[in-house]
């Protein structure tokens, strides 16, 4: 019995212990489209810049910190690229100008807490009807 079990030991090494010929990707290799990297596209790293961005606002608010002044990049929500180019419609476009405006308001009113909530709550108003993955997210952006 004990010659077996050490024989068969003795076999599990020497197989498993072989070098085995590692896979390389050539550039016509099926295997390579199965790794491409995700792009964002022109939308959707604009609306992370705009959370970076509101998220330090918020502390901004917070702490009495001077505002600043509004990021004209945020103009580009018309015309940024979306990942799904039929999502342009009609009610986007509304709730673009309506975004656009209430984040211009933050920086014109004496109660920029009040009026970063309703930009907030712009922001929920879209994504419950287009995108509703990072609603999660901007909830975090309330300030009680």
């Amino acid at each position: 019995m004990k010659k077996n079990v050490l024989l068969f030991l003795g076999l599990f090494l020497v197989v498993s212990c072989q070098e085995k010929p590692s896979k390389t990707i050539t550039e016509d290799s099926s295997e390579e489209s199965a790794f491409q990297m995700y792009e964002m596209s022109e939308m959707a790293s604009l609306m992370e810049q705009m959370y970076a961005h509101n998220t330090q606002l918020k502390e901004r608010i917070l702490s009495g910190e001077d505002l600043g002044s509004y990021p004209e990049a945020f103009d580009k929500l018309h015309s940024a690229i979306l990942t799904e180019a039929s999502d342009r419609d009609a009610f986007f476009n509304d709730q673009a100008y309506k975004f656009i405006a209430a984040q211009k308001a933050i920086y014109e009113d004496a109660e920029p807490k009040k009026q970063f909530n309703q930009m907030v709550q712009q922001c929920l108003e879209c994504h419950a009807k287009k995108c509703g993955g990072p609603v999660p997210r901007i909830k975090k952006l309330i300030i009680p």
